[in-house]
């Protein structure tokens, strides 16, 4: 895909969605970590219908930390990895409190060193939260950065660096939004929505679905 087809995809996501979000619902940093944390191989709405009753319990670092980790695995028991998750989200929790007084930290350094956090987590909160033109590549936009021919990469390292180096610097700060959200729903994993792509005639897909 050439810059000026780069330039006409984002501008057409854009105008479509000119102030795109997260679907995961929170009303604080520490949330959204928390959040970010359980998505892990789980849908927004999957996440969502646990934290919903958990944040209502436990909005706070100190809140959450007092429930202990069986408590919590009981109220994410419905998201996969849920005791896995409920041992970092609890070990996050209390590195957070003692390191950062309970504040999510603006330095990536610093959140890839939490329990449970990773380069795609730190990326969402470094965007969301700190404004950072971050892109956060998970398997909805890999699958669409190769599918397409936007930002063709081996792994989803090399789709993020590939990704900062030509989605125009204007459309940076969103572009994660815009790409994970289209790949959810038109350009979908097993069979894609061509018939419903504003994108279509820019993309290289060559298997292109019809009505």
């Amino acid at each position: 895909m050439n810059p000026a087809r780069r330039t006409e995809l984002f501008a057409r996501l854009a105008a479509a969605n000119p102030a795109p979000e997260t679907e995961l619902r929170y009303r604080t940093p520490y949330q959204l970590l928390v959040a970010v944390i359980l998505s892990a191989q789980a849908t927004d709405k999957g996440v969502n219908r646990a934290t919903g009753p958990l944040f209502l319990a436990a909005p706070t670092p100190e809140k959450l930390l007092a429930l202990g980790e069986d408590v919590l695995a009981n109220h994410i028991q419905t998201i996969g990895l849920y005791r896995t998750k409920a041992k970092n989200v609890i070990a996050m929790t209390r590195m957070l409190l003692e390191q950062h007084g309970g504040e999510v930290p603006h330095d990536r350094a610093a959140l890839e060193a939490l329990p449970g956090v990773g380069r795609k987590t730190a990326n969402v909160i470094l965007n969301i939260v700190f404004n950072e033109p971050t892109i956060a590549v998970d398997t909805h936009i890999f699958r669409l950065a190769n599918r397409t021919g936007l930002a063709p990469g081996k792994d989803v390292v090399a789709v993020e660096a590939k990704l900062m180096k030509v989605v125009p610097a204007e459309y940076r700060q969103h572009a994660h939004h815009w790409l994970i959200l289209h790949g959810r729903y038109v350009c979908k994993a097993r069979k894609p929505d061509c018939p419903r792509c504003t994108i279509r005639d820019l993309c290289d897909y060559r298997d292109k679905t019809e009505e």
